[in-house]
């Protein structure tokens, strides 16, 4: 079950509901856990959903059940950090499952990483993005003021993390209406291709997004299929079943 320090795993999940997503960090979790793999970042984007955090309001969902029914949004709750948010296709997704305890058991440290990563693959685009005092996220120059291109929302168990951040690429915009975004009254969301005013390739931006990880947690990252990355997991959940059985 040993591995490099500073090695890690990077798989790409696709187009995946947000069920099965959360379902397979709560497994991932665990055997970072058991030490039985090393430092996770997951990819991939959700069909339109909206989710509510620990801390959100049900008044920050503006629109009623049965728009979103005949939307075709799902609504569900999340035991991340923050309030209300949005996923949809476009956007890049990331939850990173690593084990603080290899980097700084400080939450508020880690949460400033996550917005580093957003912030330098941001600056690879020309687009000039950074934080705002009282507020979580990454935000860009608006029309009217600042305009939040990049939310988080985390969790951590025993100092390992689950859920992350999201980063509007090509997201439409439209779904944000109905919602007050993180529960902020009066700013609004935009994407890097409004920012940008042409076409971007969200597989370039999750290449950058990995890069800039990889260097703010000083992790190699290998990339990984998912069927190999299920094989891995599968197989190294069972060594360590196998260890911890031995043990009792």
């Amino acid at each position: 079950m040993s591995h490099d320090d500073t090695s890690g795993w990077v798989v790409d999940l696709g187009l995946i509901r947000y069920g099965p997503a959360c379902q397979l960090q709560r497994q991932v979790v665990e055997a970072r856990k058991a030490q039985a793999i090393p430092d996770v970042l997951l990819f991939c984007e959700h069909p339109p959903l909206i989710t509510m955090g620990r801390n959100g309001q049900p008044q920050h969902v503006r629109a009623s059940h049965r728009t979103l029914e005949h939307m075709h949004v799902e609504l569900h709750p999340s035991d991340r950090g923050g309030d209300v948010t949005y996923h949809g296709p476009g956007q890049i997704v990331a939850y990173p499952i690593i084990d603080l305890a290899g980097h700084r058991r400080d939450v508020r440290w880690y949460v400033d990483q996550l917005e580093e990563v957003m912030i330098r693959t941001s600056g690879d685009f020309g687009v000039l993005a950074k934080r705002v005092p009282g507020r979580h996220g990454v935000w860009v120059p608006g029309h009217a003021g600042e305009e939040k291109i990049g939310a988080l929302g985390v969790h951590v168990s025993r100092w390992v993390t689950s859920h992350g951040f999201a980063y509007n690429v090509s997201t439409d915009l439209r779904y944000f209406d109905l919602i007050v975004p993180c529960g902020i009254v009066g700013k609004s969301v935009t994407s890097l291709e409004r920012v940008l005013g042409r076409s971007v390739s969200c597989s370039d931006v999750r290449a950058r997004l990995a890069s800039h990880f990889s260097i703010v947690f000083n992790r190699h990252l290998q990339p990984i299929a998912q069927a190999e990355f299920a094989e891995r997991l599968a197989s190294r959940q069972e060594t360590a079943a196998g260890v911890l059985t031995s043990m009792a």
